[in-house]
């Protein structure tokens, strides 16, 4: 028998780094990027699992100093173009490294208004939301994955569910009327790597928004594919999509016993357990996905 090193991959994770950029008279308007990133690499490692030879291990140290570095010049602007050189870095400077894959998160900040006028230097944190980019790279290719999580939505009607299969262990009633809400993360796969990053993102997060909405939805799962659907027909330049949509229920409280009515006005909002509707949604003629994923 032999015993032999599968797939395996090392880096340094959640590198926590603010860039503030200053412009304007003086430097005294600020600008602000607040990301997390997350390194991965991929390569020629062997010696050091079999034997504790280093020889081909770039530290996650200095994969973190890389981060901030980088940070510093050329800069941030936006996280996929700053996903792409650090990836590229890695696997250009070191001959081990066959493969690298650099995963970012960005927290929104937006500036806090006093007297009508946005501060030059305050910024006030914009919620759970997130915007995500993920990039891998090899000597030959690249492939960039673009992204959202934590996008809380709900809408309080035009959604129901009903015509599902019913055994002894059912007690959900049929529904023509009922609060959806989601915490929705997406992540969408682009054709190529030249893409205007930040239009790419606005028009992607506003038609899954407007869908969302205007979509008399029958089932969480008819929602999911009418928001994929749309962001690929507005976007030709995007591959596929995935979304992930929990289901946050919100159920009418029985107010009967307190002679009251409740016509879809008072809810109980119950964060667990929940249903959890996942899919892909893909163009027939999209490229492969390679190592994208």
């Amino acid at each position: 028998m032999t015993i032999v090193l599968g797939d395996n991959q090392y880096g340094k994770a959640e590198t926590h780094v603010v860039r503030i950029t200053k412009t304007g008279s003086g430097g005294k308007t600020h600008e602000i990027k607040d990301l997390n990133v997350s390194v991965a690499l991929m390569g020629d490692f062997t010696a050091s699992h079999v034997s504790g030879d280093n020889s081909n291990i770039v530290p996650t140290d200095t994969q973190k100093n890389t981060v901030f570095a980088f940070a510093r010049e050329p800069g941030v602007g936006e996280i996929e173009d700053f996903a792409v050189q650090l990836a590229r870095h890695f696997v250009g400077e070191f001959p081990s490294v066959s493969r690298a894959r650099v995963s970012i998160e960005e927290y929104p900040w937006s500036r806090i208004t006093v007297d009508g006028k946005p501060h030059p230097h305050a910024f006030v944190r914009g919620g759970a939301e997130k915007r995500l980019a993920t990039v891998t790279c090899t000597g030959a290719a690249t492939w960039v994955v673009s992204g959202l999580s934590d996008l809380v939505v709900l809408k309080s009607t035009g959604s129901e569910f009903s015509g599902y299969p019913k055994d002894r262990f059912t007690t959900l009633e049929e529904t023509r009327d009922r609060v959806l809400a989601t915490s929705l993360s997406a992540r969408w796969r682009h054709a190529g790597s030249e893409v205007d990053w930040a239009e790419s993102f606005a028009e992607t997060r506003r038609v899954l928004l407007e869908t969302f909405a205007v979509k008399h939805s029958l089932a969480i799962q008819q929602s999911l594919y009418a928001m994929g659907e749309a962001v690929l027909k507005s976007q030709p330049e995007l591959a596929e999509i995935r979304l992930t949509m929990p289901n946050r229920h919100h159920f009418a409280v029985d107010l009967s016993p307190f002679g009251l009515s409740n016509d879809n006005e008072v809810f109980y909002a119950s964060d667990r357990p929940y249903g959890l509707i996942e899919g892909t949604v893909t163009r027939d003629d999209a490229p492969e996905a390679g190592f994208a994923w």
